[in-house]
């Protein structure tokens, strides 16, 4: 089931996306060579309880998840578990999902930075990856259909030779994380569900630099391309309305 926010819900969800969009603007300076990504974590929840006091960082624990933040490096897609024994390297393409849920409402986004020294292709990644994710924002309005948005950031990504994983998608949000209805990074536009006032979404392109195909870790979290190559992830929570789409977690 679909849940349609009102106005003052969405006022409410801007509170807890600015709350993330804020961590993840302050996380930016700290990834760099000889960090720990349990560091990347610590930093995170200190900003989180400065920004906001009552905020709770939304993935710790969620499903027996372990940290507040996922920090996956190289060829990990999503859901790397932040750990003491990570240290970035120069030259690692970082990416950071954080969300928040403040006063029962909640928030969600994520980017990728390549630490220290970069390369045109890393640099090339992600300027795909995060100009699909606003490929797929313009498409998020009322009267369109659900995959003109994953159509979007499909052909987009696509277009270059890029991998867009299928594996794990975008979400509805709002009350709860994740909500219905799921947002795929792929599909045949015209169809799903179509988008009206109130709908509150998450979209997270994810991309390789290869194929599109992960695989789980042990650790039962952390999901990795198949053939080694790098990923690259952005996301932003937005809402659609008869004044247009806003993006909730941005600054």
């Amino acid at each position: 089931m679909i849940f349609y926010k009102s106005l003052d819900e969405i006022r409410q969800m801007r509170k807890s996306g600015l709350i993330v969009a804020k961590v993840l603007d302050h996380l930016h300076k700290y990834i760099k060579p000889g960090v720990s990504t349990l560091e990347l974590e610590n930093i995170a929840v200190d900003k989180m309880k400065t920004i906001e006091e009552n905020a709770v960082a939304a993935f710790k624990g969620y499903m027996g998840y372990p940290g507040s933040i996922c920090v996956s490096i190289n060829s990990e897609v999503v859901h790397g578990i932040p750990s003491a024994k990570r240290v970035i390297k120069d030259g690692d393409l970082v990416s950071i999902d954080f969300g928040v849920e403040f006063e029962g409402y909640f928030g969600d986004a994520a980017f990728s930075k390549v630490a220290g020294s970069s390369t045109d292709q890393k640099d090339r990644l992600l300027r795909v990856t995060e100009k699909s994710l606003y490929e797929g924002i313009k498409e998020a309005k009322i009267g369109n259909k659900l995959h003109d948005v994953s159509a979007s950031i499909q052909d987009y990504v696509e277009g270059f030779g890029f991998g867009i994983v299928r594996d794990f998608v975008g979400h509805g949000i709002g009350r709860s994380m994740h909500e219905s209805p799921q947002v795929p990074n792929y599909g045949e536009k015209g169809t799903g569900p179509v988008l009206m006032d109130g709908m509150t979404i998450a979209i997270e392109p994810m991309v390789t630099l290869g194929s599109w195909e992960v695989k789980m870790l042990d650790d039962g979290w952390t999901a990795v391309t198949t053939d080694g190559s790098l990923a690259a992830h952005f996301e932003h929570s937005v809402a659609i309305t008869r004044e247009g789409t806003i993006i909730l977690t941005e600054l």
